[in-house]
């Protein structure tokens, strides 16, 4: 038998149900497959979440009706943080499953999917080196601990730059990243980071903005565990990856991060159920601290990844206000003019 989530929208509805496995679907189902299903007298999607020879259903089980395909694009650790998410944003397990695995393509399916040559070294701990507590992050990563941060990034960081270092140490050991942004410049930033730091066909990128097929092509090549490292904007947050060893968000303080379509879920709360979930380290980053990112802290959940103040000094920009008594006395238009003396000379100097 199949245990089957239904795509049926009724609350009272959201549990998984059993069907029978005819001989011949036998050698095609398998569990995270798509299937078709006939309930309460029309044929629905649904999917396999495991497969078994009992059930606890008294009655005679109505078999599946229809196989699309045997790939399992729903693992195991997906669908029990579906579960969780479905439940804490008092949703339904098929809404999310519509957030987290997208529409199907049997051309990428036909597809293989090329896999990388070799495993990367840790990376070099001189772009973490200004944070007193980076080095010790990327050796915690490297050796698979679960190590979680609430990183604040200096002023002019190439950030980008050092979110790929965090997935290439997890990566050295044999472990799997996501990392989630809030929009498409990110995103293409982030990118071309990879391309720099990681091996080709290591990682994968979910664009919201490709087309149906590619990205398609794109999950299938992180539910296949060949790219071990995920890079996307808000639904990647479910995307399948292999071992997962590390979640990573940027900017959690953007609006971006939560999902218009219900449940309606953020990213920064789903990727701290997963790291939760998976056991996994997590590393929620930005160039200012969110009050869900300073509770985050405060709670000894996470620790501080912050430079030490005269490195930030060092760093951030010189702010000069405007208006004090000096410009004043120098210059008596300063405070309604279009462009201050002060802001004039600034301007010159630079």
């Amino acid at each position: 038998m199949a245990r089957v989530v239904v795509d049926v929208p009724l609350a009272h509805l959201d549990r998984p149900f059993d069907y029978a496995v005819p001989d011949k679907l036998a050698d095609t189902v398998r569990a995270g497959c798509r299937v078709r299903v006939r309930f309460s007298g029309q044929l629905v999607d649904g999917f396999v979440l495991e497969l078994g020879e009992s059930t606890e259903f008294a009655g005679r089980l109505m078999p599946l009706a229809h196989v699309p395909s045997g790939e399992p694009v729903l693992t195991p650790q997906v669908a029990r943080l579906l579960r969780v998410v479905a439940d804490r944003y008092a949703g339904t397990m098929s809404d999310v499953l519509r957030l987290a695995v997208p529409p199907r393509r049997a051309a990428a399916e036909k597809r293989p999917t090329p896999t990388p040559e070799t495993l990367p070294g840790p990376p070099d701990p001189a772009g973490f080196a200004r944070y007193p507590a980076g080095p010790a992050l990327l050796t915690a990563l490297a050796e698979g601990r679960p190590a979680r941060a609430v990183w604040n990034a200096l002023p002019g960081e190439d950030w980008p730059a050092r979110l790929v270092e965090l997935c290439r140490a997890a990566l050295s050991g044999r472990r799997g990243a996501l990392v989630v942004v809030p929009d498409g410049k990110d995103l293409d930033r982030l990118a071309v980071a990879a391309a720099r730091l990681l091996p080709e066909h290591s990682y994968t990128v979910l664009r919201a903005g490709d087309s149906p097929e590619k990205r398609y092509r794109q999950f299938l090549a992180a539910s296949r565990g060949a790219a071990q490292v995920v890079l996307g904007t808000r639904a990647a947050m479910f995307a399948p990856v292999r071992d997962l060893g590390l979640v990573v968000v940027w900017d959690d303080g953007d609006d971006l991060h939560s999902d218009e379509h219900a449940p309606y879920p953020h990213a920064r709360d789903v990727l701290v159920q997963r790291a939760w979930l998976d056991n996994c380290a997590a590393v929620v980053a930005g160039t200012a601290r969110t009050a869900e990112a300073a509770l985050l802290v405060e709670s000894g959940w996470a620790h501080e990844l912050v430079a030490d103040r005269p490195v930030l000094r060092a760093a951030a920009p010189r702010v000069q206000a405007l208006g004090e008594d000096f410009e004043l006395a120098r210059d008596p238009a300063a405070r309604s003019a279009r462009l201050p003396s002060l802001a004039h000379e600034a301007a010159r100097t630079g």
